[in-house]
């Protein structure tokens, strides 16, 4: 049965991003080492220490189907019509695009993050599906829906911005603790939820 993974690049202090949606140096572990690698869109080579390439080529080729926000959406363009990692999204809005220059793209839109996570688990099978931090991890995980937690921790304060679990506001999560992957400037936490 397919695992949900919740996962994102995150300040010390909690965010995956300024209040401007701007990510600063969260990304910079993406192009600061020597080895490539590559999430869906095989054009696109992320460089990364030997550390995190392992930790990367370890988790992104099991991930079948990823969940994202229409904000999301929105800011990168749905990656141009390319999965980030993965064979399909599924979109949460409540407005799908009508000019989006990509309809045959492997992208679904959906009303409600618990449908979309179904409709990825049903797509992905025995693999893994990825949602990404903000409002919708905060309502997956209220709704108990959050197998795994990924921070790839970076040595940055931001002070404010948008936090990784959203507007969360649940009852306490017990997480087991994390396998742990020391990269160049990044720290990937791996937890499982109880």
């Amino acid at each position: 049965m397919s695992k949900v993974i919740a996962s994102a690049a995150v300040s010390l202090d909690g965010f995956i991003a300024d209040t401007e949606d701007a990510v600063g140096p969260l990304f910079d572990f993406y192009n600061n080492g020597p080895v490539e690698v590559f999430g869906t869109d095989k054009g696109r080579a992320f460089k990364v220490s030997q550390e995190t390439a392992d930790y990367i080529n370890s988790v992104w080729p099991t991930v079948g189907a990823t969940v994202i926000g229409r904000r999301l959406f929105d800011l990168t363009n749905g990656w141009h019509g390319v999965p980030a990692v993965g064979d399909h999204v599924f979109v949460v809005t409540h407005e799908p695009p009508t000019d989006w220059p990509f309809p045959d793209a492997p992208f679904t839109f959906v009303n409600g993050v618990e449908d979309a996570i179904n409709q990825a688990k049903d797509f992905a099978g025995d693999r893994a599906v990825s949602l990404t931090a903000g409002n919708l991890t905060g309502q997956a995980l209220a709704a108990g829906l959050v197998d795994e937690i990924v921070l790839n921790l970076i040595p940055v304060v931001f002070g404010t911005g948008i936090p990784f679990f959203g507007t969360y506001s649940g009852a306490q999560v017990l997480l087991d603790g994390p396998s742990v992957v020391q990269g160049t400037r990044v720290t990937h936490l791996h937890y499982r939820v109880r």
